[in-house]
Order: structure tokens, then sequence, then C-alpha cells
């Protein structure tokens, strides 16, 4: 520390390690890089940072095709798309069958179908299954009547009934053996009239 004086200042044991005690690029490299991932200087801060990952191992159990089979995009989920477009080709072979000329048809049964015509009635024998019916005759029904209230369909018109006159208020009667007034009981005019005030004591 008592050195010789070296112009204006003397010299003396550095703080720290300086370079030029050093013949070798020195302490300079012992500060953390700014670069990189791993060792990154802790005052620096850090940029992004992107992997590069090496392709993968192939799989043993995978057992698909492979890249070679190149399947065409006009494949699709539901089937192969065909756009419309017009075939050309030849004219089909016609092959000539036997086939029944106009004479073989008979049309005559069909002009009653295509034209009007006049009613005609058939005749023909009857049947021998119409001979065995024993069919009910006209005597065998009974028709609903027609007159009176309660008919089954028509509608049914106004009736009158008569009877003998009743005997009540007619010319036979006893009036003696009615019932007078003093028959039936007295009410009370506080029913049917106003009350009149009551006093107790």
């Amino acid at each position: 520390t008592d050195g010789a004086w070296v112009g204006t200042w003397r010299p003396h044991r550095p703080r720290g390690p300086i370079m030029a005690q050093f013949t070798t690029p020195g302490p300079k490299y012992s500060i953390p890089g700014t670069t990189g991932y791993l060792a990154h200087n802790p005052t620096k801060t850090k940029a992004p940072a992107y992997t590069f990952q090496g392709a993968k191992q192939p799989i043993t159990d995978n057992c698909s095709p492979g890249p070679r089979y190149y399947v065409h995009p006009s494949i699709t989920r539901n089937g192969k798309y065909v756009p419309p477009a017009q075939h050309i080709c030849g004219l089909p072979k016609i092959t000539t069958k036997v086939t029944p000329g106009p004479s073989e048809y008979s049309i005559d049964k069909a002009d009653k179908h295509m034209y009007k015509c006049t009613p005609a009635q058939s005749m023909a024998f009857r049947h021998k299954a119409t001979k065995t019916d024993q069919c009910p005759g006209p005597d065998a029904y009974t028709l609903p009547r027609l007159v009176g209230p309660n008919t089954a369909y028509p509608h049914a018109s106004p009736c009158y009934s008569m009877k003998g006159k009743s005997k009540h208020n007619g010319f036979a009667e006893d009036l003696s053996k009615m019932l007078g007034p003093a028959a039936f009981p007295k009410v009370e005019l506080d029913v049917y009239k106003k009350r009149a005030p009551m006093y107790t004591m």
C-alpha cells in the first residue's frame, strides 16, 4: 500500500480483479451470458425462447399404409364426387323381337268405355243359386206407424187428448166438506209485518 507516487496518484490494491492483472481474457468471461436459456445473466431480461424438436421416431405398432397411398380429392365422406357431365356414346344395339301386330287385338269391347253409347239391357238365364233362396214376402215386414205422437222418423203433428171434467170446482162438488178459515193456524203479525217494540221487566 505504501508505494511510490506515480504522478498525482499512488498505486494501491484494487477492490476487485481488473483486466490489467491478467494475461488471459480473464474475468470478462465469468459474467453469465445474455443469450440462450441456461446460465443466463440474471440482471438481463430473457427473450422468448423457442425450442427445435427433432423428428419423432416411427411407432413400431403403426400399421397404416403411409403416404404412398394418395387419397384423391374427389373422395369425400359421402362418397365419390362426380361433376355433372354428358356422356357421348354410340347408339345402342336394337334387338328386334316378334311382337303381335295391330290385327291381333280386339277393341270392340273397349268402345263402350271410350265412347258414349245408349243403355243396353242384357238378357241372361237366372242364376242357379237364386232358385233355392227363400226370401220373405212383402207382408213379412212391419213398417213403423206414421200417425201419432211417437213416430219413428217423421215429425208428429200436435195431438190433443180428451178426458172427463175434473171433480174440483165442478157442479157436483160438495162445498160443505171444504175447510174454512178457522181450520188453518193463526200466523203472528210479526212474521209478515214490522215487529213492534217489546219491553221486559
